[in-house]
């Protein structure tokens, strides 16, 4: 088991260039590596997969500003022998 969550603030153009070097990666078939701050874990996405896409905006009346979010999540099932392939090796790009 494991996780990767993390979050940074980035420029909507970041933002942009890194889902198109993921999905450049999703197209290719194979492993797909997920980066941000320090933090990297590679994984092996098969088909199908579940797409989960969300848009929320959260408003309380008297405030300036709205918190608005898009959120997306990709959900696949693979076969797996034991607990190594089971396994979510997040690892520190940092060391």
């Amino acid at each position: 088991m494991g996780e990767l969550e993390t979050e940074e603030q980035r420029t909507r153009a970041e933002v942009a260039t890194y889902l198109r070097e993921l999905a450049d990666q999703l197209d290719d078939d194979g492993e797909v590596t997920l980066e941000l701050g320090n933090r990297r874990v590679t994984l092996e996405p098969v088909d199908p997969i579940t797409f989960k896409l969300e848009g929320e905006s959260d408003w309380t009346a008297g405030e300036p500003e709205a918190k608005q979010s898009i959120e997306f999540e990709m959900v696949w099932r693979r076969a797996v022998q034991g607990d190594e392939d089971a396994s979510l090796n997040v690892e520190r790009t940092d060391q």
